[in-house]
């Protein structure tokens, strides 16, 4: 294997290379040596390199939902596999069971389902940071009623059933974890089911343009009428009074 030095030419920006190539202080802190020398001596390739960049990522997350020693965090995101989905990829089928757990480092996703009518209606967006899973079905071991897509190219990492359950038994820090997720998934439940009820569709489309502005530039405005409850006129309505405030 071409030694990193020697390696043609990549797309990849040199700004995101630098910190993992560098050992500290240059680089990020506690890399491993070892992956470093391995770079110099080309056991290392850029794949490598970025997902061990996105792996960063995920234990950040990790350290960010629970107060958790860095050595145990890296622990829980070693059960975790690199995945990546191209614009307009299925991650879940509706009658499909449930089985992956999965981390949105990058890009966007929906679920939605079909009514008595046929049409399909969204139910969920998911951005970057949030874990995508249906949850009955995941849990139940049940199929799922609800589809997800990619809306644009995402990465991301996923754990399955079996490999949760290994850690929820056997890492107590995971516990904490995944208690956390679950209870934050659920106030977000909560909150939308008040707001088809209790708020004005004015409101909630308000409420989506600050919670997630950039939905609105890879969603398609039928999905996102779906998911605020009106017609794609209505939104259509709603988006021309609020461009002239």
């Amino acid at each position: 294997m071409v030694p990193f030095f020697m390696a043609k030419r990549s797309a990849i920006p040199v700004e995101k290379i630098w910190p993992m190539v560098m050992p500290p202080p240059f680089g990020i802190g506690g890399i491993n040596i070892f992956f470093y020398l391995n770079l110099l001596v080309g056991k290392t390739t850029l794949n490598s390199i970025l997902q061990f960049m996105h792996r960063v990522t995920i234990v950040q997350y990790i350290r960010s939902t629970i107060d958790i020693p860095e050595a145990e965090a890296n622990n829980i995101a070693d059960q975790f596999e690199y995945r990546a989905l191209q614009k307009g990829e299925t991650f879940l089928t509706e009658g499909k069971i449930s089985n992956e757990y999965l981390f949105l480092e990058t890009g966007y996703m929906r679920a939605f389902l079909y009514n008595t009518e046929g049409s399909d209606v969204t139910v969920s967006f998911y951005s970057p940071g949030n874990v995508v899973f249906e949850v009955a079905s995941f849990f139940q071991r049940t199929p799922a009623q609800e589809n997800m897509v990619a809306l644009a190219d995402c990465e991301g990492w996923v754990i399955t059933f079996d490999q949760l359950n290994f850690l929820f038994h056997n890492i107590p820090f995971f516990r904490e974890f995944g208690r956390a997720i679950l209870v934050k998934s659920f106030i977000s439940l909560k909150i939308r089911m008040f707001s088809m009820i209790n708020q004005t569709a004015e409101e909630r489309y308000r409420r989506l343009m600050e919670s997630n502005p950039a939905i609105f530039q890879h969603a398609p405005l039928k999905t996102i009428a779906s998911y605020l409850g009106v017609t794609d006129s209505s939104l259509s309505r709603i988006r021309k009074e609020f461009s002239k405030k």
